[in-house]
């Protein structure tokens, strides 16, 4: 693990995907960014532009790509030597709706 020296925040949803930002890892590279900083990445309630309405923090966002994607993603980043940190906040996780169990 490096320590963080440049970091690129990015907001996830199911219109910028995990394949979405995993196509500009080359660029964020030439930036010289040493870490992606995302949005939550565990399921969130269906439709989320934020992430942080968790309703399962066992599984990657199906929105995001899952995740084979995930793991793609961080094949990407790990091929320029970048790291990714997740935003997670227990406190926010979703508490109304069907959808959290």
């Amino acid at each position: 693990m490096t320590v963080p020296h440049s970091k690129f925040r990015l907001q996830l949803h199911k219109g910028f995907t995990l394949d979405d930002v995993a196509a500009q890892v080359d660029y964020l590279a030439s930036l010289g960014v040493s870490q992606a900083y995302a949005s939550p990445i565990t399921t969130a309630t269906s439709g989320s532009t934020h992430g942080y309405g968790v309703v399962d923090y066992a599984r990657i966002n199906p929105e995001l790509g899952g995740e084979e994607v995930l793991r793609r993603f961080v094949e990407k980043l790990r091929e320029h030597e970048m790291g990714l940190i997740v935003d997670i906040v227990p406190n926010h996780m979703g508490v109304g709706g069907s959808e959290n169990a």
